[in-house]
């Protein structure tokens, strides 16, 4: 049981590969905390392994620190947050507007600061930040260009992260999912449409991608910093 007695939150943790990775950490001991904008569905998805489920828009400051105050509350402590709430909009560049960059950015990339923020302010030594980026960070498509700049900052602030929380005692790494079978991949216009061609041996399932987040954040990661670790069946190898 790599998580005996520890606390977990997942962010975006109600569907996909949130709901894979909340399911892995509490099957392993953990206590978890299941995050999403969608407060209903964050409970009926906890109440499924005893977890706790919390409404919480990533992007709005007071929301995060009310979601850490009520897991400490509950649980006395917090040793894994995994940043993986997010959204897309498709459209050409031409046709984003401000306010799309910034919904964008506010989700995939501001929350995962804001939660980075509060780890390094109230999580103890030994903790672990696990940021969800994606292959849009290193190779993209067209029509999804908010996405794709957001996923790569997660990068760049994946390696502050890990500088600047090793003396604290944090680690934090990230994963880049490829095509992975959730709605938001099958729903993706590009997909729909054809602009994206996706071969069925590509697709993971979110399973995997939980699997991955879970070492990450295990002590057998103990001397892994700073890292992308790449999920995509080897699909950006043939791109």
């Amino acid at each position: 049981m790599r998580f005996e007695n520890k606390v977990v939150i997942v962010t975006g943790a109600a569907s996909g590969i949130g709901l894979a990775t909340a399911k892995l950490f509490a099957s392993e001991g953990a206590k978890v905390v299941v995050a999403d904008l969608n407060g209903e569905k964050a409970i009926q998805a906890a109440e499924g392994f005893g977890g706790l489920g919390v409404a919480c828009d990533v992007s709005k400051e007071e929301l995060v620190k009310a979601c850490v105050d009520q897991t400490l509350e509950r649980f006395g402590r917090w040793d894994v947050v995994v940043n993986n709430a997010g959204l897309m909009v498709f459209k050409p560049l031409e046709e984003h507007t401000v306010d799309d960059w910034m919904r964008v950015l506010s989700v995939d990339l501001i929350g995962a600061f804001l939660f980075t923020r509060e780890a390094f302010l109230r999580m103890g030594k030994g903790g672990s930040i696990v940021n969800v980026s994606s292959v849009h960070a290193v190779e993209t498509t067209p029509q999804v260009a908010s996405y794709a700049a957001s996923k790569t900052a997660i990068l760049s602030l994946t390696r502050s992260s890990a500088i600047e929380g090793k003396p604290k005692g944090i680690r934090t790494n990230c994963v880049l999912p490829g095509a992975i079978d959730t709605p938001m991949l099958w729903e993706n216009p590009n997909v729909k449409s054809g602009v994206e061609t996706i071969d069925k041996a590509d697709v993971g399932k979110p399973e995997q991608v939980a699997s991955a987040i879970a070492y990450l954040a295990s002590d057998e990661a103990s001397f892994v910093y700073g890292t992308a670790m790449r999920v995509d069946g080897g699909r950006l190898d043939r791109l």
